[in-house]
């Protein structure tokens, strides 16, 4: 099959199932690429955590933070479902800064990344990333500010005329009435953007080799894999990643290390049409075509993007 046949077939599978999306698939060793829609920003949800965990732990690395500092932490007291870790703690607690790394990132708990936030804002996280010359991800407001959004104002039945705002009001120029979905003011990112960000922590890169080695373990370590890790992980590869969720978004980024030591870099960004919180048929078409792309590149199909 052609190259523009698997990408109208993606393509296709993703509008049967009330999504449209972004994708990128990167060899990281010889950089060929299959996609569509790479450059397409969209609202981070979740994923500003791993540019977050960079930022922390290149202060960590240049001796600017202490990994085992105590943070004290307000509980958040969160009922509705959801929320991980801390953010559902109904009494204060005490966690050093590499465990909120972790609880932020493996387990994407918000108050954890909120703490971090404290320590290192979203102003000096967008500092680091233009350090480390990672362009493409904006980088603006801490989690809560985008948690706050009109689901967590509604009775459980009534979630998806949250939903159903999210999908009907957002403008051609990928604007929106709800600040965390308007790219131009939430944080934000392109497919391609995390696949760059992902070739810098799995290769050779001005990120420090300690920073790398602690956020790809953080990766591999996600436990929330329902979404694209079914379709990439098996007794012969190693799938690590990070995903994003809010109202109708649905994202996923991350490496799949082959046992015979190719690694590809997967981005699949998503919006959903439907107004329904449980959509695991289109989660499960997200990793489809995740993976058919990489099974098509790593077939050895030249780049090509749609």
């Amino acid at each position: 099959m052609s190259v523009s046949a698997v990408v109208r077939g993606a393509r296709e599978l993703l509008d049967e199932a009330g999504l449209q999306g972004a994708f990128l698939v990167r060899n990281l060793d010889t950089g060929a690429e299959i996609g569509f829609d790479p450059d397409v920003p969209y609202p981070a949800a979740s994923l500003v955590k791993v540019p977050l965990a960079v930022a922390v732990l290149e202060r960590i690395a240049r001796g600017e933070l202490d990994p085992a500092t105590p943070i004290d932490i307000v509980p958040g007291r969160i009922t509705t479902p959801g929320p991980t870790g801390l953010s559902r703690f109904r009494h204060p607690a005490r966690v050093a800064v590499e465990d909120l790394l972790y609880l932020s990132t493996s387990i994407s708990d918000g108050v954890a990344a909120d703490a971090l936030f404290d320590l290192t804002p979203p102003a000096a996280v967008a500092a680091e990333l233009r350090r480390l010359q990672i362009e493409g991800i904006a980088v603006r407001h801490r989690i809560s500010d985008l948690t706050d959004t009109p689901a967590e104002r509604l009775d459980p039945d009534e979630v998806h005329l949250a939903h159903s705002l999210a999908i009907g009001a957002a403008t051609p120029g990928q604007g929106h009435p709800v600040a965390q979905l308007d790219v131009t003011r939430a944080n934000a990112g392109s497919a391609r953007a995390f696949v760059d960000l992902l070739h810098a922590l799995w290769r050779p890169s001005a990120i420090h080799e300690a920073t790398a080695a602690r956020v790809r373990g953080l990766l591999a370590g996600n436990l929330l894999r329902q979404r694209l890790a079914p379709d990439f992980t098996s007794d012969a590869s190693r799938w690590s990643s990070k995903t994003g969720t809010l109202l109708h978004l649905r994202h996923e980024v991350g490496v799949v290390d082959h046992a015979d030591g190719q690694s590809y870099a997967v981005a699949a960004l998503t919006a959903s049409r439907v107004p329904a919180v449980a959509q695991p048929g289109s989660e499960a078409t997200m990793a489809h075509v995740a993976r058919t792309l990489h099974d098509h590149l790593r077939a050895g199909a030249l780049p090509w993007w749609g």
